[in-house]
């Protein structure tokens, strides 16, 4: 075998000295840009914002590290309260979430009286269908029943008869009673949009919002972007609320 000459050997490792350089500087590039696009992602996974230093990692910034995810749009029937409330609270949640109900039950009542209906606060549903599909279809009705003005009722009624635990089941009868409940005044077109796809774009749409964010169980939220995951105690929520309004000042 033939040894090459030591200005051959020389340029070859000059070669390869410059390629492992660049390799390692693209290799750091990578890293960083790993790193930057979970910025925002590990922002969102607060695992206890019950602690309102938590909710308020943003040094105090009006909007979170989510950025401001409010639509705002007015007559929206997947909304609830003033659109120019100075507090938005999204929520991305699904039907079949144990944990979601329990939010529903013992934190938006108090939400309600206290904020929404002194024009403090406005709270915009998000559909995050996770639990396969049952969560889908309940997704489905949900809106269904928007169509009709009674988005909220329905969403309500269908929490407060949730197991404490577990993933419940809905048939069709079982949602037509629940439309009834919320006082669905045409049950037969509810039953036929509850059961129409027409929804699926932006049911499927409202999950990747969640998913872009970093926000990978239910019930998550995003309060003037500042992220909270779970079903925290109603005071967690309140504190940061009350935080945000205080800015406002």
């Amino acid at each position: 075998m033939s040894v090459p000459p030591r200005s051959q050997a020389k340029s070859m490792r000059t070669e390869i000295i410059v390629i492992v350089v660049l390799l390692l500087a693209a290799a750091g590039f990578g890293v960083k840009h790993y790193l930057d696009n979970r910025e925002v992602a590990s922002a969102a996974q607060v695992q206890d914002p019950a602690v309102p230093e938590q909710w308020q990692d943003q040094g105090g910034d009006r909007i979170g590290a989510l950025g401001d995810q409010a639509r705002r749009v007015d007559g929206d029937p997947l909304a609830i309260g003033a659109v120019d409330a100075p507090v938005v609270m999204v929520e991305y949640s699904d039907y079949r979430c144990p944990f979601c109900a329990k939010f529903s039950q013992a934190t938006v009542p108090v939400l309600l009286a206290e904020y929404v209906d002194k024009g403090l606060l406005r709270i915009e549903w998000r559909d995050v269908p996770i639990f396969g599909e049952p969560s889908l279809i309940a997704a489905r009705a949900g809106r269904a029943a928007g169509e009709q003005g009674r988005f909220w009722e329905f969403n309500t009624a269908l929490y407060a008869q949730a197991p404490a635990t577990g993933h419940p089941e809905f048939t069709p009868a079982d949602l037509r009673a629940l439309a009834q409940t919320a006082g669905v005044a045409d049950l037969d077109q509810f039953d036929a949009d509850a059961a129409s796809p027409r929804y699926d774009d932006a049911i499927w749409a409202d999950a990747r919002e969640a998913q872009d964010l970093g926000l990978i169980s239910t019930p998550s939220f995003a309060i003037n972007g500042h992220p909270g995951i779970g079903a925290q105690p109603t005071d967690a929520y309140t504190d940061l609320i009350d935080h945000l309004l205080s800015l406002e000042n």
